[in-house]
């Protein structure tokens, strides 16, 4: 079982928290660069919460 797969399992039911955290530790990481990754972190965020809503049925 990958990380992934074990992280999916660990939020599952719990994935509105799941983004709150993506969006404020991407947040947190754009303030300490000031903004130089921005566009990237963006990009992470996206693709994160993509995977927490994309959970296959178990």
């Amino acid at each position: 079982m990958s990380m992934l797969d074990k992280l999916k399992h660990m939020l599952k039911g719990h994935e509105d928290q799941a983004e709150k955290g993506v969006d404020k530790a991407g947040d947190t990481f754009d303030e300490r660069t000031e903004g130089t990754y921005s566009s990237q972190v963006d990009t992470a965020q996206d693709k994160l919460k993509e995977q927490f809503r994309d959970q296959p049925p178990q």
